[in-house]
C-alpha cells in the first residue's frame, strides 16, 4: 500500500498499542509534510473555491496525537517547563534551509512546509500541518493555525490569527492565496479562503457567520452550506459597521461588525505593500 492508504487503514483500525511500525509510518508521513511532498489542503481549479481538503492528510495529523506520549520538552524544566506530545517537537531547521527565525521566542511545530525565504519575527507561532510558501513573512505576535494554507510572499503582520481547521477532518482549512497581505489583529476563521492579492485591513475579522459587503459590485460574500467563505481575488477589505434596524437598534444607536469591500487593489494599493519588501 502507498502512504495514503496506509494512513488511512490505520486512522480507521487503531490498534490496542501503537508498534515501532506504526511509528515508523508516522515519521514517514510527517517527513513528507516537511518537505511539502503532501499538503493538508491543495489547489483544485474545479471546486467553487479552487481548493480541495486532503482528509486522509489531517487523518495522518491526529494519528500522531493519538499515539504520541506526552513528555517534558524542557531545556530547563525548573525555568520554563514545556511538555507536549513526543510526536510533536519544535522542527528541527538549519540554515540551508534558507528561512529567516528571528530571536526571540518564535516556535514552529514539526510536520509543516515552511518554504525558502520566510520570514519569522518573534514571537509567532506555526502549527503542524501548516503550509507556508516562498518569501511569507509571519510578524510578531502572529498565529498560522494547523492546516492552514499560505501561499507565496504574503505578509501575515503582527498579531494577526490565521485559523486552521484540523477537524473535521473533511473540512477545508483556512486558505490565504499568493500575495496577500493581512494586516495586523486581523482574524481569519473557519475555512475562509482568501483570494491571492487580497488586502486585509488591520482588525478585519472573516468567518462564517458574518457576510461581507462589496461596496463595488453590490453584492454580499457569504458562507453557505458546505461553501466556506471566499474573499474575492484583488479585494480590498477594511472593517466596518452595519446599522442594527430591529428592536431597540434604531433607539439606541447601534451597529454591528462587518467586513466590507472598498475597493480592488489597483497601483497606488501595490506601491503601499510593496514597502514592505524593505524588511525581507
Amino acid at each position: 500500500m502507498n502512504l495514503k492508504e496506509r494512513i488511512e487503514e490505520l486512522f480507521a483500525n487503531p490498534p490496542a498499542g501503537y508498534s515501532p511500525e506504526h511509528h515508523a509510518l508516522f515519521g514517514e508521513f510527517k517527513a513528507a509534510l516537511n518537505a511539502g511532498k503532501i499538503r493538508a489542503a491543495s489547489p483544485d481549479p474545479s471546486t467553487k473555491t479552487g481548493w480541495k481538503v486532503n482528509a486522509w492528510v489531517k487523518q495522518g495529523i491526529l494519528l500522531g496525537f493519538r499515539m504520541g506520549s506526552i513528555v517534558d520538552m524542557s531545556v530547563e524544566t525548573a525555568k520554563q517547563p514545556y511538555f507536549d506530545k513526543a510526536t510533536y517537537p519544535v522542527r528541527r531547521m538549519t540554515v540551508d534551509d534558507g528561512v529567516r527565525i528571528v530571536p526571540g521566542g518564535s516556535s514552529i511545530r514539526d510536520g509543516c512546509f515552511i518554504g525558502r525565504s520566510v520570514t519569522c519575527m518573534p514571537p509567532m507561532y506555526i502549527n503542524v500541518g501548516a503550509w507556508v510558501d516562498d518569501g511569507t513573512m509571519v510578524d510578531s505576535h502572529a498565529l498560522v493555525g494547523s492546516c492552514a494554507q499560505v501561499g507565496k510572499s504574503c505578509h501575515i503582520s503582527a498579531a494577526a490569527q490565521i485559523g486552521g481547521v484540523l477537524e473535521p477532518v473533511g473540512s477545508l482549512p483556512v486558505v490565504i492565496e499568493d500575495e496577500v497581505l493581512v494586516g495586523g489583529n486581523c482574524g481569519v476563521y473557519e475555512g475562509t479562503v482568501v483570494k491571492r492579492r487580497a488586502v486585509l485591513g488591520t482588525g478585519v475579522i472573516l468567518n462564517r457567520s458574518t457576510p461581507v459587503y462589496d461596496l463595488v459590485n453590490g453584492i454580499a460574500h457569504c458562507a453557505s452550506g458546505e461553501d466556506p467563505l471566499v474573499i474575492p481575488e484583488g479585494a480590498v477589505v477594511v472593517a466596518g459597521a452595519r446599522a442594527v434596524t430591529k428592536g431597540k437598534g434604531p433607539e439606541w444607536g447601534l451597529s454591528l461588525y462587518t467586513p466590507v469591500i472598498v475597493k480592488y487593489r489597483d497601483s497606488q494599493t501595490g506601491d503601499k505593500v510593496r514597502l514592505e519588501d524593505w524588511l525581507r
